[in-house]
């Protein structure tokens, strides 16, 4: 049987100590465990000559971790990635930032994953790659002989080919993406951009959802991204009881919560969030003193300066609600900076009566969800949702949707999901739990995998241990 070989820009090494996981990465490391998988990537360390990866082993898988220069690295992540790639595949056009060296440490960091991945490689492996930092990696192990089967998995959107064909480099990338035997997209808008782009402006043949380009054929599709919806479901439940989730509901002494996760990162759409908030509270006097909105934004890539400026921006926006309607016994708006255990956040997503996810753009947003599967099932809080979310292909039909630069049209949201019956809200929960109830991590994984498996076996290799 062939062995799997996950590859990401960073690796998730199980330790001694509970791991704090997202779905996604658990379900990773459980496919691995049970085939003798191979996880690579950067170990997050720097070395001014980075020697070969280390690898070491936890049971039957094993984690190949490799250290990188730290000049080459902060071109690769914070100039390429994050600088270029990131805001253009957000549709951020004014915050890409293009730098020809940049560009140049990203395909060296590729490169060198590439060389010190090959080294490991055996005859019959299947290669997963994942995400933007490491397109051009299927590319670089194929220039260096690798014919097995490699697959890639974009986690981000993929935008239309005139949003694409702004940046300089955009046919090169477009020939490595090329260079997989499978690519999977997390919506079917991303899946129609991607094949559009690489016929009209890499040369690529279409037949259905396959490409074709110098003989070789690439399978495309949608794998969308989902979370474990029973144990997650589970999870919450359990964490009503911990000292913290009772904490915040004694803080709250009886309002109700409006609550929103993520990163901090400027494709959320948190100024426009808080906006529509202040405006809920100015025009909807009702809830004056009657509701809470607590953000959990933990701080990511704050070396970057569009990142400082969106926290500035943030806590003066804090601050100004704060201002304008507080009174001694009661404080509109909590904003929290650090990260919550994943245990706790469950709790605190299901006591939270209304979920908002309000993305400017996002390949899927899992904590859409999370929210969905946190809930009570007899007494379910409103997931308001952004039309720009991956998810809303299947929360759709029972969240509230809004487009997040509409302020008056999402506080109307805001107060509709605060006011809504209960009978309405059980009805949009169940329209929102079943398609995740059908659609889990597991099966997320089982589907990519065996469509590898399927076109391993077309090019005469051998299938991955299920």
């Amino acid at each position: 049987m062939a062995r799997l070989v996950i590859v990401s820009n960073r690796v998730s090494v199980p330790t001694g100590r509970r791991v704090e996981a997202g779905g996604l990465t658990v379900v990773l490391r459980d496919g691995l465990r049970r085939a003798d998988g191979l996880w690579f990537g950067w170990s997050g360390e720097f070395a001014e000559k980075p020697g070969p990866a280390k690898v070491t082993s936890r049971g039957r898988m094993s984690y190949a971790l490799l250290d990188l220069n730290q000049s080459d690295y902060k071109g690769f992540y914070y100039g390429f990635a994050n600088g270029s790639l990131w805001p253009l595949f957000h549709y951020r056009l004014g915050l890409v930032d293009w730098k020809a060296d940049s560009y140049r440490a990203y395909r060296k960091v590729n490169a060198q994953f590439a060389a010190e991945l090959f080294a490991l490689l055996k005859p019959g492996d299947h290669v997963w790659v994942h995400d933007y930092q490491l397109i051009p990696l299927g590319e670089e192990l194929r220039k260096l002989g690798f014919k097995g089967a490699i697959g890639f998995y974009l986690h981000v959107p993929f935008p239309s080919g005139d949003i694409v064909e702004v940046l300089p480099a955009h046919a090169e990338l477009g020939q490595a993406l090329l260079a997989y035997d499978l690519i999977g997209l997390q919506t079917d808008r991303s899946h129609h951009d991607l094949l559009d782009f690489l016929e009209r402006w890499c040369g690529a043949e279409r037949d259905g959802d396959t490409l074709i380009h110098g003989g070789h054929r690439i399978a495309t599709g949608v794998y969308r991204a989902a979370i474990d919806t029973a144990g997650f479901a589970k999870e919450a439940a359990a964490s009503c009881q911990t000292t913290e989730v009772r904490n915040l509901e004694e803080s709250l002494g009886g309002r109700t919560l409006m609550l929103g996760v993520e990163r901090l990162d400027y494709t959320k759409g948190l100024p426009l969030r808080f906006a529509a908030y202040e405006h809920l509270l100015a025009h909807y006097e009702e809830w004056l003193h009657n509701v809470v909105m607590l953000q959990i934004a933990p701080v990511s890539r704050g070396e970057l300066a569009q990142y400082r400026a969106l926290r500035s921006d943030l806590e003066r926006a804090t601050g100004r609600i704060a201002g304008r309607f507080a009174s001694p016994d009661w404080n509109p708006i909590r904003y929290v900076n650090q990260p919550v255990p994943r245990k706790v956040l469950a709790g605190f997503l299901r006591v939270a009566q209304v979920g908002l996810v309000t993305p400017l753009r996002d390949g899927m947003n899992l904590v859409a969800k999370e929210y969905v599967a946190a809930q009570d099932p007899a007494d379910p809080g409103v997931l308001v949702l952004s039309r720009f979310a991956g998810a809303v292909e299947e929360l759709g039909e029972g969240a509230l949707l809004v487009n997040p630069l509409d302020i008056e049209h999402t506080a109307l949201a805001m107060r509709n999901a605060l006011a809504m019956s209960k009978d309405e809200r059980i009805d949009r929960w169940r329209r929102c739990i079943e398609p995740l109830q059908a659609w889990t991590a597991r099966t997320w994984y089982d589907a990519f995998v065996h469509k590898l498996d399927e076109v391993a076996k077309a090019k005469g290799e051998l299938p991955h241990a299920a």
